[in-house]
């Protein structure tokens, strides 16, 4: 626009220049127009009372986070072995696959097995929430147990307690850390 052209003014009625303004007849402040909810919105009221994600939900999220952090874990392992394998007489290229098969090879093992011990942990937690009708620390450190001795159950049953021990342990440990963390660190 130049400077010498006058800025055009909603009003007149002048239909070259007029520009359409689909809110100009609602009468509604703009401040209003916009303003959305900070809450979570349910449809039925039920849902905002439980505090919890659903079986499904559950399922997912903790599979998916574990076949990630372990796929990382084990990616960067298998690269600091594929480093540790490099010879004087390899090329770059040489050196570059070795570190590739070695993080895509850690990083897909490691990722299976806690991704498998996330969907056994989800699984025996949710299971827990419905037989018990309680959502508290039992269920998470019975799930964790629980996890521990399914999965090492094959090996034996000493390496299974073991497992089932260090499951219930590590859970306790993790549910106490999130309580102490919501109570004296602000979010």
């Amino acid at each position: 626009m130049s400077n010498h052209e006058k800025p055009s003014n909603h009003n007149q009625s002048d239909e070259n220049n007029r520009l359409y303004n689909p809110y100009q007849d609602l009468k509604l402040p703009t401040q209003t127009l916009y303003k959305l909810p900070t809450s979570p919105q349910f449809l039925f009221q039920e849902e905002s009372i439980a505090q919890r994600r659903s079986w499904g939900e559950n399922l997912t999220y903790y599979t998916g986070i574990g076949y990630l952090s372990g796929a990382v874990i084990g990616a960067g392992k298998g690269c600091i072995e594929g480093m540790k394998a490099f010879e004087p007489a390899d090329t770059s290229k040489i050196r570059v696959n070795r570190i590739l098969n070695g993080s895509g090879g850690l990083g897909r093992r490691y990722g299976n097995r806690v991704g498998v011990i996330g969907l056994l942990y989800a699984g025996m937690e949710s299971g827990m929430a419905a037989v018990r009708d309680k959502d508290d620390i039992v269920n998470s450190v019975v799930a964790g147990l629980g996890t521990g001795v399914v999965y090492r159950a094959a090996a034996g049953v000493r390496s299974a307690a073991v497992a089932g021990a260090v499951g219930g342990v590590v859970v306790g440990l993790g549910v106490v850390g999130k309580h102490v963390l919501k109570r004296y660190v602000p979010i």
